[in-house]
């Protein structure tokens, strides 16, 4: 069965495989696959973003990221939603942004919203769907766990990485690196102390996203500690980033919130790097302690880790990767439950 599948995603941050979010990169992946498997790809994104099915787009805010650029975004997206599904004979509408709950769409067809954040980050009616067939997951156990019981909550479907693409080999360099968002509960000031602490470069890669908070965050703690031996290389594109996670020595992923998945671990574990991390949320399901790097309490134990990193197989990283994180897996469980979801086969309380 051919299906058309509205994609939804976050109205501030461009789609694209090579975006920072991990939520954007999700969506990329899937708008991809269904294009390749022979069903209508439909998304609404911000302009620019790059899809392989129809972008239905929404205009890209100017100047800071405040609640007034949020208000407009939401406002576009729920106008972009309302024209595609006038347009086009949508079979699931898929949701993926952390607003999702500012434009559902009137009772039609159903609706997943994929959770990608710290539950406590939606509201709690968000949560609690008071639209027809509207249905929630998760992408880690961990995160499921923080949500409580709902008939609306369908299993997680944990995030998969293009396993393949990552299979690259360059020469072990001696350098730390910590590749993700710039803002606070990233915890890039927590790294720069631990790479310090343990004598190593580290090397900052990752957007500067123009939130007040954030841009802040980065000239107050980060900015200051920079220099030859700890440096920030700003985003980096898909071919760089597989180059220096390869050629680093240990990821580091000192997390100050609950992460619900960590792609880049699952990444660096692709690239045959082990990761350093705090054992936050998804990040004690994505790393194995002692055997893809080491979970770590405190800036002291991550340096100590750091020192052990040269411990860690490189090849037995990458089997984990292929064995665990395949696109191919989430990509598959998708696939089924849009099936599912389009024919009516699932029932509130019976999922």
């Amino acid at each position: 069965m051919s299906l058309t599948i509205l994609s939804v995603a976050f109205p501030l941050a461009p789609v694209s495989p090579d975006a920072a979010g991990g939520s954007e990169q999700i969506l990329s992946m899937l708008d991809r696959a269904i294009v390749a498997a022979g069903h209508r790809s439909v998304v609404v994104a911000q302009e620019g973003s790059q899809v392989v099915g129809t972008l239905v787009q929404v205009p890209a805010p100017v100047g800071l990221l405040d609640e007034d650029a949020r208000e407009m975004g939401q406002a576009a997206t729920r106008a972009a939603v309302a024209s595609a599904l006038a347009r086009y004979p949508v079979d699931l509408v898929h949701m993926h942004g952390l607003d999702f709950y500012t434009a559902l769409p009137p009772p039609g067809p159903p609706v997943l919203a994929t959770l990608h954040l710290p539950p406590s980050w939606y509201p709690a009616e968000a949560l609690r769907p008071s639209r027809p067939d509207t249905w929630l997951h998760c992408v880690s156990g961990s995160q499921q766990g923080g949500c409580g019981a709902g008939d609306s909550f369908l299993p997680p479907i944990p995030n998969g990485i293009d396993v393949e693409a990552l299979q690259a080999r360059h020469a072990k360099r001696d350098y730390a690196m910590f590749l993700g968002r710039i803002c606070p509960e990233k915890g890039v000031h927590v790294a720069l102390d631990a790479a310090r602490a343990a004598g190593i470069p580290l090397l900052i890669a990752g957007e500067l996203f123009p939130y007040a908070e954030h841009r802040r965050y980065f000239e107050e703690e980060v900015q200051p500690q920079l220099g030859p031996r700890y440096r920030f290389l700003g985003p980096v594109g898909f071919a760089r980033k597989r180059r220096l996670l390869t050629a680093a020595r240990c990821l580091l992923v000192p997390s100050l919130v609950p992460e619900t998945s960590s792609l880049v671990a699952r990444e660096a574990a692709a690239c045959g790097t082990p990761v350093v991390a705090f054992p936050n949320g998804a990040l004690s399901e994505a790393v194995e302690h002692g055997r893809t790097g080491f979970l770590v309490d405190d800036v002291e134990g991550m340096a100590a880790a750091i020192r052990r990193a040269g411990e860690i197989d490189p090849e037995l990283c990458r089997a984990t990767a292929r064995l665990r994180f395949s696109k191919e897996k989430m990509i598959a469980a998708y696939f089924d439950l849009y099936s599912r979801l389009a024919a009516g086969r699932l029932l509130h309380g019976a999922a």
